[in-house]
């Protein structure tokens, strides 16, 4: 009986002190939700970041208006209208440049780059590079960056200039999981 009035007291305690601590009071600014409250939504609205591919508009397109221009442009527009920035950007870049390890010369490889979408394969393997298949999507472990490189100053068989086709980050810091959403988590 005595052990039975113990664990009752025991738990209205810990209940008591549960509710005592639980209050609206959590410290944080409410001035945001105030503020996302009186945020007019209404209007038009556009798009404001293009980035299908990482670093290619950053690369390619000057900052300021003619990235938020570039942004803002329908994909099925963006070859037509930014090929020939990318090409003179490209061999800007690089001088010597021919074709690349996907047989593209100058203007065919900027007509694909300046359309930043990411297609994806539905019946085959997906990956940006990877030697033989080309931007069929993107694999999480795919070095983007890398295969970039390599596309713009590689050369034809994708050896040129060495010390310009990688960033030196080979791997991700934490391997990806088996299991959606594949990610590893944050440290």
């Amino acid at each position: 009986m005595k052990t039975n009035k113990f664990k009752i007291i025991t738990f209205a305690l810990v209940c008591a002190l549960a509710t005592v601590s639980c209050n609206k009071d959590d410290n944080n600014n409410d001035s945001m939700a105030m503020e996302m409250e009186s945020i007019d939504f209404s209007g038009t609205f556009m798009q404001q970041d293009q980035m299908a591919r990482p670093a290619i508009n950053t690369v390619f397109i000057a900052s300021g208006q003619p990235k938020d221009d570039f942004n803002a442009t329908i994909p099925s527009q963006m070859g037509a209208k930014y090929q020939p920035i990318f090409e003179s950007r490209l061999l800007a870049l690089n001088s010597a440049y021919t074709t690349n390890a996907l047989g593209l010369d100058a203007t065919s490889f900027t007509t694909v780059l300046a359309t930043d979408v990411l297609n994806v394969s539905t019946t085959g393997k997906t990956t940006f590079f990877d030697g033989t298949n080309v931007l069929t999507g993107r694999a999480l472990a795919d070095d983007v960056i890398d295969v970039e490189l390599l596309l713009i100053f590689g050369g034809s068989d994708g050896a040129a200039n060495p010390g310009l086709t990688s960033d030196n980050v080979d791997a991700n810091d934490k391997a990806f999981t088996t299991s959606f959403p594949y990610l590893a988590a944050a440290w």
